[in-house]
């Protein structure tokens, strides 16, 4: 059995992650953390032999955290993203996945470690990666964001581009990504996709929703110091926005 540490500030891909390396019966689950200031103190007492590390994490990333571990364990780094240097991953023995996380890549990253283990496959040199990936973001002056995000379709998983994503909208403990062709299930909540997406393209408007600045057609104002939104979508689509999102809409707007 792998021991192993998993780390992951949205709790539904920790809660996934958990469900798919228990399924595997090959990995004792250890620990796990969503706060990754909490997951460097509970890594050092665990000791596991592998970490399941989330990279785009607020305070700390997942390099950080990495950074301030010694020993440091093996790693298979989960990404949202594929723009974080995957290439320097398999150049030094290091593994990833691309989240939402398929079974086949798991198996294909717990074989790699079970022959690291074993002594078939050389360790990660880890602190020639992390050189790596500090040069590379020196030269990094702006945020990554995603352009496209994954939708799971029965045992598919199509990919929707952000560009014709008009709003998000939980309804029924699901998340959604509305385009003009249907709405798309999402494997996150409001609350994470507010953290992943580029705050110039996106705001949220409501605990419930998520609109797209580019699409936004019109303003109504409504009473008690609400407001709706018309979109310019085939369906023309309206959308409360709550009192307390008032005013950063209409900043981002430029209309204050």
């Amino acid at each position: 059995m792998i021991r192993a540490f998993l780390v992951d500030d949205e709790a539904l891909a920790l809660r996934r992650l958990s469900r798919l390396l228990e399924a595997t019966r090959r990995v004792e689950i250890v620990g796990t953390a969503t706060d990754p200031e909490v997951a460097v103190s509970a890594i050092q007492e665990a000791q596991p032999e592998v970490i399941f590390l989330d990279i785009q994490m607020p305070e700390l990333s997942g390099f950080d955290v990495l950074a301030r571990i010694h020993p440091q364990p093996l790693v298979v780094f989960t990404t949202a993203y594929d723009q974080f240097a995957l290439q320097a991953f398999e150049v030094n023995s290091i593994d990833y996945l691309l989240k939402p996380i398929e079974a086949q890549q798991l198996e294909r990253a717990l074989r790699k470690l079970e022959q690291i283990q074993a002594g078939r496959e050389g360790r990660p040199e880890i602190d020639k990666l992390l050189a790596q990936i500090a040069a590379a973001a020196q030269n990094t002056s702006t945020p990554q964001y995603p352009v496209r995000l994954p939708s799971r379709v029965g045992e598919r998983i199509e990919f929707i581009e952000l560009a014709q994503v008009t709003h998000f909208f939980a309804s029924d403990k699901l998340t959604f990504a509305a385009t003009a062709g249907k709405n798309h299930v999402l494997d996150s909540t409001i609350q994470e996709l507010e953290k992943k997406l580029d705050p110039h393209k996106f705001v949220r408007i409501h605990r419930a929703t998520i609109v797209a600045l580019n699409y936004v057609h019109e303003l109504h104002p409504l009473f008690a110091g609400r407001m709706l939104v018309r979109l310019k979508d085939p369906h023309h689509t309206e959308l409360n926005v709550a009192r307390d999102r008032v005013r950063e809409l209409k900043e981002r707007l430029g209309v204050l």
